[in-house]
């Protein structure tokens, strides 16, 4: 059989049997040494169709979760903080342990002090470590649960919510919410209790959130579910972005003069 009908059929059967990279073979024989035996050319070859779906499934994962930007934990600057969470804590929290032990975190704090950039962090992790993740602006979820109630596709909705390893829920605290959305957010809530990871960032403290809620009763049971057996971190104190632009007026202002 001569060499071109050879590879038609191997890339043939590479599409069928849904093995893409062997249809490639030739590209991953010429990084080999020349007396590499048949068994390690097959072994390389099905190492890199391995990476390669492993690679595929991590991008299915980023792109179902809807992370609105890319942040990493390296990035996260943890003096800012003043020693109240520790480098040793972060590594804990990124080996995503508490996904696992289906714990929640909240991350309280004003604006600019890094909780949306530890959040989405943290799901960038889960993700890699082959978790699934859903990330949700906390007025947008509200909205995009009324509106399948009202096109009768809510169930489907919860279950996707449901299915998520870890449910970042961002921006708590911007925009008050309805009777109805009230009921839906706590449904979402109540649904996880110890059955799946929830991440909050709120620019209020616990005892403000009843300014968010119509239904104020449920607002206790709704703060009782997120933090037993939970992570509550304090992140309040001066806004990072405003620090920066501080930076860069003086930087300014030093230079015109």
């Amino acid at each position: 059989m001569s060499t071109l009908l050879v590879d038609e059929q191997i890339r043939m059967l590479a599409k069928q049997l849904k093995m893409p990279t062997f249809a490639n073979y030739n590209e991953i024989v010429r990084q080999l040494s020349p007396d590499t035996s048949i068994g390690e050319v097959l072994l390389s070859i099905m190492q890199f169709e391995y990476e390669q779906r492993q690679e595929n499934q991590n991008q299915r994962r980023l792109k179902q979760a809807g992370f609105p930007f890319t942040k990493t934990l390296e990035e996260l600057d943890l003096t800012r903080y003043n020693g109240e969470i520790s480098d040793v804590f972060i590594n804990e929290l990124a080996s995503c342990k508490f996904i696992k032990e289906r714990r929640n975190i909240t991350m309280l704090g004003n604006p600019g002090r890094g909780k949306t950039h530890m959040a989405i962090a943290l799901g960038l992790k889960a993700c890699s470590l082959g978790m699934t993740v859903l990330f949700k602006n906390a007025a947008s979820l509200s909205t995009e649960l009324s509106e399948a109630r009202d096109n009768y596709s809510l169930g489907r909705l919860e279950k996707r919510i449901q299915k998520a390893d870890l449910l970042i829920l961002d921006e708590m605290g911007y925009v008050s919410f309805d009777r109805y959305q009230s009921e839906l957010l706590f449904k979402i809530i109540a649904d996880r209790s110890e059955r799946g990871s929830i991440i909050i960032t709120t620019n209020l403290p616990f005892s403000e959130w009843t300014s968010l809620f119509e239904n104020t009763a449920m607002v206790a049971a709704m703060i009782d579910r997120l933090t037993f057996n939970s992570f509550v971190l304090d992140m309040n104190g001066e806004s990072y972005r405003l620090s920066q632009t501080k930076k860069t007026k003086s930087k300014g202002g030093s230079h015109s003069s």
